[in-house]
């Protein structure tokens, strides 16, 4: 975990200097601001919905809104804990508006159900599979913590938590998702060989 925000602490200065200029029209340090920022929020996003198109479009919003709000950054402030706060806003909107969407929908037929894809004997289950078995809350922090390398201040500040919840909730992911990968078939197996 110290690599990680290692790494976020050396970088931060780089991107706080792209992002006075993105706030000073400086058109180099924009496309460098979003092509440095923009794989790590793609990934929030597509471990959050797990949808592709659906990480497309709040990669898309997120920086209409740190565009329209760019000018709110302050420089004394953490970067990144900024734009995962907008982040995340971003995405109970998504979330809120597909909700709202789905309960004015009207089923028309019932569509045959289609057969689950078969999980390969020898393979662990991908990573998208298990986050997605965490409640949501855990899945964000374990996210922004372990994808994004966020530090655990950072998160909190972007989630509007306290240090200590964040560290319980990803706490608590740890957990789930070293029982999920215990109850794992191949695990199992692999164990006994050993």
């Amino acid at each position: 975990m110290q690599a990680g925000s290692d790494a976020s602490a050396r970088s931060q200065p780089d991107l706080v200097q792209l992002m006075i200029g993105y706030q000073n029209a400086d058109v180099a340090a924009t496309v460098t601001l979003v092509e440095a920022l923009s794989p790590q929020l793609h990934r929030f996003f597509a471990a959050q919905m797990g949808s592709r198109p659906d990480a497309d479009d709040m990669l898309q919003e997120v920086w209409l809104r740190i565009h329209r709000a760019r000018h709110t950054y302050r420089v004394d402030a953490p970067l990144l804990a900024w734009v995962y706060a907008i982040a995340r806003r971003v995405r109970v909107d998504s979330y809120r508006r597909r909700h709202r969407i789905a309960l004015r929908e009207v089923a028309c037929d019932v569509l045959p159900e289609v057969s689950a894809r078969e999980q390969e004997p020898d393979k662990l289950p991908s990573f998208e599979d298990l986050v997605a078995a965490l409640p949501e809350s855990q899945r964000e922090v374990l996210v922004m913590l372990k994808v994004n390398g966020l530090s655990v201040e950072e998160i909190a500040r972007a989630t509007s938590c306290t240090v200590g919840a964040v560290k319980q909730k990803a706490h608590r992911a740890y957990v789930r998702l070293r029982n999920l990968l215990q109850q794992s078939p191949t695990t199992g197996a692999a164990r006994k060989e050993v």
